[in-house]
């Protein structure tokens, strides 16, 4: 019996520890990029309309200050809160043009004409936006934005860590916006 409750101890301190850790490392040499939306403020609730529960479309995203020299900007959002792993990828798009703005709804298909060139890769097991919709309590979801100085050579087969590998030595600047979206009850 003290075996079992040694290892349900440890199970939990395991998880506990992982919880809102992420994967996703950035030199601190790094330029800084302030990152906002009008869906939400950082740290604030993302509305339903940018979830599973609603319309599941990408909130618009306002970079500032970006770099002269930007050629490109990807995208990855994880769920920071899921106990299992690090985290859980949502989205994952690379390619987009380097711009301040980048209008909401950039999430069904592969193609996205608005924002020409730009990839989605795979995450949550589909090429497009998967907005938050945790199965218990209420998760952080992080936006990270990566701000290249050229375009990548993947096909929308990749994925997270296939787009993590190919940015390295290109990111001239990276932000983070973070919001939270509560399990709701049925």
């Amino acid at each position: 019996m003290a075996a079992i409750l040694v290892v349900l101890v440890l199970t939990a301190v395991f998880f506990l520890n992982k919880r809102g850790q992420t994967d996703i490392f950035v030199d601190d040499s790094i330029p800084r990029l302030t990152v906002t939306s009008s869906a939400f403020e950082n740290l604030g609730a993302i509305p339903d309309k940018h979830t599973g529960r609603g319309e599941d479309i990408s909130p618009d995203l306002q970079l500032s200050e970006l770099a002269e020299s930007a050629v490109s900007i990807a995208i990855i959002m994880d769920d920071l809160d899921v106990p299992w792993k690090s985290n859980f990828t949502h989205w994952v798009i690379w390619n987009i043009p380097a711009a301040t703005y980048i209008p909401e709804g950039v999430s069904h298909g592969e193609a996205i004409p608005e924002l020409d060139g730009a990839v989605q890769g795979v995450a949550f097991g589909r090429n497009r936006y998967r907005g938050p919709m945790p199965p218990f309590g209420t998760h952080r979801y992080q936006f990270h934005v990566f701000v290249l100085d050229s375009t990548l050579d993947l096909d929308s087969s990749c994925g997270k860590s296939d787009l993590l590998n190919a940015m390295e030595g290109h990111i001239l600047q990276y932000g983070t916006l973070t919001g939270w979206y509560p399990r709701k009850s049925n």
